[in-house]
């Protein structure tokens, strides 16, 4: 896959098939789209293109919106790359950019940038100033300027409206099931493991303390997770911790992982941590003894359900 910074650093002399959107979390909705693409950009003997925008453009038109994006940028292009997308162009996303008219788009983007030949799009696309055109302006433009226009309607995308806002709330809410059912791969994040406290170790759990850089980034709710990671090229499982530590009375939110069976140093290295399923809120015990006890059983509970999945 050719990546791309901008629209204007992309050219081309062949004709391509175009999509566009944000594509936040590339889910189950977002691949029936781009599955289509990128199989009719094989049987016409065009290119895949897909068009997105960073940053997030509710980030930009609305003041004080601090959306939090499912993925972030090398998670999304890594996404797509799998998928098979030939081209994919991250536009900088600004108020410059969103004052294009509808038509203008369609003319000096799509037809005399990207050479199109047909674009899809969802079923609830909207493009140009203020987003006010729409499928049907969009398919009076295909036939003005020669390309054609499919749209996938929301019973073509398993029968419900997945949307990236659906997934977010779900993740709040600790709903990590229906998130990864959703998403169709299991949420993660990327971080360096950074030194903390070291409390864990002094209870018998060590834990990895995982900095994450992108702050657009979503963090779930707070509360204790079952969680994997590949380390060194093998799979290990553990528990999460997302919260304050209330029982140390810790005041800034904290990320930290214990590995079961796992013993060696993470210090400064990058890891990714998928989320499996949610087990309990965070909450504040009376002693450190108390805290160990029922860490020991997240971990049954975590054991439990690496038995079930290994099954």
């Amino acid at each position: 896959m050719k990546t791309f910074n901008s629209i204007n650093s992309y050219k081309t002399s062949k004709i391509s098939i175009v999509t566009i959107g944000t594509f936040d979390g590339v889910h189950i909705g977002h691949n029936h789209i781009l599955q289509k693409l990128v199989y009719d950009a094989k049987n016409s003997e065009s290119e895949s293109l897909v068009l997105t925008f960073f940053p997030h453009p509710r980030m930009i038109l609305q003041e004080n919106n601090e959306v939090k994006l499912l993925n972030t940028i090398t998670e999304k292009s890594k996404l797509l790359e799998n998928i098979g997308i030939d081209n994919l162009i991250i536009h900088p996303f600004d108020k410059e950019f969103s004052r294009l008219t509808a038509e203008d788009f369609v003319k000096t983007i799509l037809v005399e940038k990207f050479n199109i030949q047909k674009i899809i799009i969802g079923y609830d696309h909207r493009f140009g100033r203020n987003r006010t055109a729409t499928i049907d302006d969009l398919i009076i433009f295909g036939k003005q300027y020669g390309f054609e226009v499919e749209q996938i309607s929301a019973q073509q995308i398993d029968e419900i409206s997945v949307s990236s806002t659906k997934i977010r709330t779900a993740i709040l809410d600790g709903n990590i099931t229906l998130a990864n059912n959703y998403l169709g791969y299991n949420y993660s994040f990327s971080g360096t493991v950074v030194k903390g406290k070291q409390l864990g170790r002094t209870i018998g759990f060590p834990t990895a303390n995982i900095n994450i850089d992108e702050e657009y980034k979503l963090i779930p709710k707070n509360g204790v997770y079952i969680v994997k990671s590949l380390i060194s090229g093998n799979n290990f499982y553990g528990m999460m911790n997302i919260g304050t530590r209330p029982t140390v009375n810790g005041l800034n939110q904290t990320i930290e992982v214990f590995f079961i069976d796992f013993d060696s140093n993470l210090y400064d290295q990058k890891i990714t941590i998928e989320i499996l399923d949610f087990i309990r809120d965070e909450q504040k015990f009376d002693s450190l003894e108390s805290l160990k006890k029922q860490i020991e059983i997240d971990k049954q509970t975590t054991l439990k359900f690496y038995k079930k999945q290994n099954f």
